[in-house]
């Protein structure tokens, strides 16, 4: 497998101000991340330590394999709510003796790990995980059930969990996923740290192993104040809700630790005696590191995303040994298709060089039919504002290949992965498997732009559409009131594209640093390996 050449000039100004700039993005994101390890705060956490509680991160970190590596999803979540930076949950994959699993965790220091719209939404996205790949399923129980302290939690009407119209669509539908995994012999397991009413009740409720902690955990669809407003009985939590109750009379609990660390090491065991076997195939081809530095990933990327770049150079940073097989490299230009490998593993990648044309749309189908015959997984590297518009362009038949690209995604069944560096806009963004495109994995960059449109296009559009309206009706257009408006627009537009705001509502798995973009997909191989990698050969009708 030939070599790539990266042509990038990494002693350039333009590579040390993109350096530059992306080092001050990330420092601020060291900020929020420590924002949301440090849980409800200071207080908060001496309050834990207090009662002989270990913080969650504590927690995680010991029932995982020593030295081992532990991908976070959606880290980030709520950030500029009324609620923690993190949302008050911690959903990420690690390894417990030797085997990956999904592991979830509430958070007790912030909000009693009480639901809402933020950590919601993390929750069934880790259950996602653990269903679409399968993986054992771990969740370190301790809530209060669902945050009812007013609409959006504080004023944020994003914040709460949203009940009109669903009927409590979310919770009800975690009690069916976590009873989903084990009819599909995924184990859940549930170690409960504290008291656990209502929803909280459940999930141990439904999980395959139950580890009680003598003294400490409480579980009961409704605690002592409850009861009492339901049936007037004045009821003793030990006695209604405690770890030896469901240990020795209910039969809800399958151990009961002496404190969190006996917990912690009971579940370490129910893991080992799970014997757990990936039925994907394992790594197959060298794992070298690519010949170039990741360092150099942080220049690769302008603020201004209208500032082109070669997407190779990425992926001569990404994958092994920077070998890559390129696929019809002559023809669809603003598309780089190919194959290599990452950590072992085969990989098809589709990266964005310009708009998608007709003829990229054309080879982009051909390729990911060509990796489902094969059975080998898709990486898609986003840069892309979308599938090129106008005349000519719709009578070459931009939309009919479009459609056949998107087909093509759609009915693809090999796992596919995507990392959004730069923009990744409108039907695009569906082109390139995004995550509305049952996509295994999604990560973006402190870069990306994700919207329908350039906010610039958007607030252009509605003046085209305005003025329109205002001589129909003949009517006089007011510039300066539209120019206004179309201020305000781009402006919201613009906030709501950024990376930063759509991984703070859990649009993605997560914003990685650039170095840690090969750890990250490496990751993500090994676990979608858990299930078979089977690609289709029947894709649905197209126009030819």
């Amino acid at each position: 497998m030939a070599v790539l050449e990266s042509q990038l000039n990494v002693r350039s100004d333009a590579h040390r101000e993109n350096r530059a700039h992306m080092l001050k993005t990330l420092a601020q994101l060291d900020e929020l991340y420590a924002e949301a390890s440090n849980g409800g705060g200071p207080e908060a956490m001496a309050r834990l330590r207090s009662r002989d509680k270990l913080p969650l991160r504590e927690r995680i970190s010991l029932v995982l394999d020593r030295d081992s590596p532990f991908l976070e999803i959606s880290p980030l979540a709520a950030w500029r709510s009324s609620y923690a930076v993190g949302s008050g949950f911690i959903v990420g994959i690690g390894i417990i003796e030797n085997t990956e699993c999904l592991v979830l965790g509430h958070d007790p220091s912030v909000r009693a790990g009480a639901f809402n719209q933020f950590n919601s939404k993390k929750l069934m996205r880790g259950l996602e995980i653990a269903r679409k790949n399968r993986i054992p399923y771990v969740q370190f129980v301790e809530s209060a059930g669902a945050d009812l302290r007013g609409e959006g939690g504080g004023g944020d009407p994003e914040a709460s969990i949203r009940r009109e119209g669903g009927h409590f669509a979310e919770s009800g539908r975690l009690f069916y996923e976590i009873t989903e995994l084990s009819k599909m012999r995924i184990p859940t397991i549930s170690l409960v740290f504290g008291a656990s009413t209502a929803g909280g009740a459940y999930q141990p409720g439904m999980s395959d192993y139950n580890i009680f902690i003598k003294g400490q955990s409480q579980v009961a669809l409704g605690g002592p104040p409850l009861v009492k407003m339901a049936t007037g009985e004045d009821a003793d939590y030990e006695a209604l809700a405690g770890a030896d109750m469901h240990t020795r009379i209910s039969g809800l609990g399958d151990y009961l630790a002496l404190d969190e660390m006996d917990g912690i090491r009971m579940c370490r065991e129910v893991v080992a005696h799970l014997n757990w076997r990936k039925l994907g195939p394992g790594p197959s081809m060298p794992a070298d590191e690519p010949l170039y530095d990741a360092e150099e990933l942080l220049g690769i990327v302008n603020e201004d995303l209208r500032v082109p770049f070669d997407m190779r150079d990425v992926i001569a940073r990404i994958v092994d040994g920077s070998r890559f097989e390129e696929f019809k490299p002559l023809y669809g230009t603003t598309l780089v298709t190919g194959w290599a490998s990452l950590h072992g593993y085969p990989i098809g990648i589709l990266g964005n060089n310009g708009p998608l044309l007709s003829n990229s749309a054309e080879k982009a189908s051909q390729f990911i039919q060509l990796c489902n015959q094969i059975d080998v997984p898709l990486l898609f590297l986003h840069n892309i504002t979308g599938y090129v518009v106008g005349t000519d362009f719709e009578q070459g038949g931009i939309t009919k290949n479009g459609s056949k690209m998107i087909n093509a995604v759609a009915n693809s069944t090999v796992p596919h992965i995507t990392v959004i560096v730069g923009a990744s806009y409108g039907a695009g963004n569906y082109g390139m498997s995004g995550r509305a495109y049952d996509t295994r994995f999604t990560f973006i960059w402190p870069t990306a732009k994700i919207a329908v449109m350039g906010p610039k296009q958007m607030a252009g559009v509605m003046t085209i559409v305005q003025r329109a309206a205002a001589t129909r009706r003949g009517l006089e257009f007011d510039e300066e009131a539209n120019a206004k408006r179309v201020a305000v627009a781009e402006h919201w537009a613009e906030e709501r594209s950024k990376g930063l705001y759509a991984t703070s509502r859990v649009s993605d798995d997560g914003m990685i640093d650039p170095r840690d973009t090969r750890a990250a997909i490496a990751i993500a191989l090994s676990v979608c390996h858990n299930g078979e990698v089977r690609g289709t050969k029947e894709f649905g009708t197209w126009r030819m």
